[in-house]
């Protein structure tokens, strides 16, 4: 039995290393349609929120996908031409940048300190930091060029989903197969989605207005950075803070920086740590370990858009694990501590019974 059980576990394994090695391979036809099914997923309950006021179906997708795809076009436009012209200033920006730090180094080795100014600047090549901003806003400006065809596959998954009611209940009734955990998956991804997105949008207009009041330059592209960026768990925040503290240090000061540093720290703990646990209840059924794991392991699959996604993939790969008996205990190791302890709450209860 125990020779039974490693094999299985090694067969799951290789099965899931092939099956990674493939949507990887297959990246650029999969990201597309998993960005479509998550986009349907966020999109169906505005539509069932029209169809109770009584507009037709096949309207309300349509009202629901051009407001998404207008929503989108703006954000496209905003980050266009703010890097457009972030881009133009970069290399002076990067120029003061190791004017500052060549100064500081002088005055370190004026006290006595031995560092060469030369390898330290390579080693830290301060430009990076600034350039790798407008990569990662390139990555999502890349993703918004594909979504055309998005937004194609999504319409064709919406108008399909009236029918999948109809196709589940027929495939519980011929194989006793049943599909409410895909149910599951979609209020799990949309209850954590819809509170991301209002923490992010929060958090991006926060930031903005600060930098705003404080006269740092492109504030309202800082600002989007930091709505976008905050999907992205643990790290995030601190990818989006670490150029706008840099571009305050370099165009105000260090009296600039420090403003600026404040103002990352302040909101993200605020929104983080405080609003975002209590509205999302329960939380996310996943470990703080996991998260971060996920986190690596999907922006490893799917590149930056993998670790937008990362979360709603986790909690999409943990639902169903848990629906066969043979990968529930892999659920059981993604899932939270309180989680864990439900659990053993449940069985002392049956147990007492």
């Amino acid at each position: 039995m125990m020779y039974q059980t490693k094999s299985s576990i090694v067969v799951w394994l290789a099965a899931l290393v092939v099956l990674l090695a493939g949507v990887m391979a297959a990246k650029t036809v999969v990201l597309p349609v998993i960005m479509a099914v998550f986009i349907s997923v966020i999109c169906n309950q505005p539509i069932v929120w029209l169809e109770k006021k009584r507009v037709p179906y096949t309207v309300s997708v349509l009202i629901v996908l051009l407001s998404f795809a207008s929503i989108l076009m703006l954000f496209g436009s905003i980050i266009g031409g703010s890097l457009t012209n972030f881009m133009k200033v970069l290399p002076k920006y990067e120029a003061n940048l190791k004017q500052i730090i060549l100064s500081v180094i002088n005055d370190l080795n004026a006290l006595g300190a031995n560092i060469n100014p030369s390898q330290l600047i390579d080693l830290i090549d301060p430009g990076k930091v600034l350039s790798y901003t407008s990569t990662a806003v390139g990555e999502i400006g890349r993703i918004m060029s594909d979504s055309f065809i998005i937004l194609l596959i999504t319409i064709f998954i919406l108008l399909e989903a009236k029918s999948f009611v109809s196709k589940a209940d027929v495939i519980q009734k011929l194989q006793g197969t049943s599909l409410m955990h895909l149910d599951s998956i979609g209020k799990s991804i949309r209850h954590y989605l819809s509170i991301k997105t209002m923490i992010s949008l929060l958090t991006g207009v926060f930031i903005w207005l600060w930098l705003f009041i404080l006269g740092v330059d492109f504030p309202i592209l800082w600002g989007v950075i930091a709505f976008f960026l905050n999907y992205i768990p643990s790290i995030g925040s601190i990818i989006a803070a670490v150029p706008t503290v840099l571009l305050a240090l370099v165009q105000i000061g260090v009296g600039g920086m420090l403003w600026t540093g404040l103002a990352y720290l302040v909101v993200n703990i605020v929104m983080g740590n405080v609003i975002e646990p209590r509205m999302m209840g329960k939380g996310l059924g996943l470990s703080t370990f996991v998260v971060f794991l996920s986190l690596i392991v999907w922006g490893f699959i799917f590149g930056p858009v993998g670790m937008f996604l990362s979360i709603p993939l986790t909690i999409t790969l943990k639902i169903m694990l848990e629906q066969k008996e043979e990968t529930k205990w892999i659920a059981i190791m993604l899932g939270s501590e309180q989680e864990t302890r439900d659990i053993l709450r449940e069985f002392k209860d049956d147990d007492a019974l």
